[in-house]
């Protein structure tokens, strides 16, 4: 067994590549550590940053999760490293989502994998209007491949169910805009950078996107009741080009197989000129959530639903910084 020590220098560079991992509102609900004896990284939920309204039985904490653990694995892959991974460690620890152990580096490393690292820190949420240009076929087809790489299975919505799906984005806003407790918990994570310049979490007003004019395209508006100052208004795609993300089980292991093949797909996008948002809002009411599968061809439960298009990748968005999130031992 290789058992040579990683250097810090190294392991923290893993670490930050693997935390431009989009989260449920930027809340990083996650900690690592690693040991430098065995080689290991461990994955931890920070359930301090659970939302409890939004997302009871944190499944979008561990979609988050799920998308780091790939940028780690990714991260690894190209500093030439093969990895070993698994889900749920300890059964007594339920906040332990994953350790990752490395192995030789040079040693089987997985090609797929280091090829999406250039879109690690490249990959943004875009709020902005995409073109009506179709993604084409090949891509998509190689966007599905990525995903059931990890287990889980994106399908690219059509006609008529695609407009079901729009109308329950609608219907979830507006429950949405209705329970205080999910309206106090979003204002808990979206800030106005002039009166709060040196956060390093959640959603800045600057991220928020355009207000939508015209469209149909699911966008979730971070202002909520409020106002943000110089924010335009903008005309957003009439076609959205939607996909659902699910597994065909829902517990813990397969919400951080869907968070991981989220993020695949999100990078392969990046580096095929794409961008992407999210539209969750269905996803976090149950009464809406089982409708969002397709009635004549879907199967499993539903994650997650993309909107991918051609547009520009969004700003950067704040980060807590490695030390904040990571400990390393002997």
């Amino acid at each position: 067994m290789f058992t040579q020590t990683l250097d810090d220098t190294l392991v923290k560079t893993l670490v930050a590549d693997a935390v431009t991992a989009p989260s449920m509102h930027n809340a990083q609900p996650w900690y690592f550590g690693y040991a430098r004896a065995s080689r290991t990284f461990t994955l931890s939920a920070d359930l301090e940053r659970a939302m409890p309204h939004a997302d009871p039985t944190t499944r979008g904490l561990h979609l988050g999760c799920g998308a780091a653990l790939l940028n780690l694995r990714v991260a690894a892959a190209h500093a030439g490293h093969r990895t070993s991974t698994t889900l749920l460690p300890d059964s007594h620890a339920p906040a332990l989502l994953a350790a990752v152990r490395l192995d030789a580096p040079h040693e089987r490393t997985d090609e797929s994998l280091a090829g999406l690292h250039p879109a690690v820190r490249n990959r943004h949420t875009s709020r902005s209007p995409f073109t009506e240009r179709q993604i084409p076929e090949n891509l998509r087809a190689a966007l599905t491949e990525s995903a059931a790489r990890e287990g889980a299975q994106l399908s690219f919505l059509t006609a008529p169910h695609r407009d079901t799906v729009l109308d329950l984005i609608t219907h979830a806003e507006g429950y949405n805009r209705m329970d205080d407790g999910r309206g106090a918990e979003q204002r808990r994570w979206t800030h106005d950078t002039v009166a709060e310049p040196a956060v390093d979490d959640g959603v800045p007003d600057y991220a928020f996107g355009p207000r939508k004019r015209a469209g149909s395209a699911p966008l979730r508006d971070f202002a909520g009741r409020g106002t943000a100052r110089g924010r335009a208004y903008a005309d957003f795609e009439e076609r959205p080009q939607l996909a659902s993300l699910s597994t065909m089980a829902d517990t813990p292991a397969d919400w951080l197989r869907a968070g991981q093949a989220l993020e695949r797909v999100l990078l392969l996008a990046t580096l095929q000129g794409l961008a992407g948002s999210f539209a969750t809002q269905p996803v976090e009411w149950p009464d809406l959530r089982w409708i969002l599968r397709d009635p004549q061809y879907g199967a499993g439960h539903v994650h997650m639903i993309l909107r991918l298009g051609y547009g520009p990748q969004g700003p950067r968005t704040p980060r807590r910084s490695v030390d904040q999130v990571l400990t390393i031992t002997s």
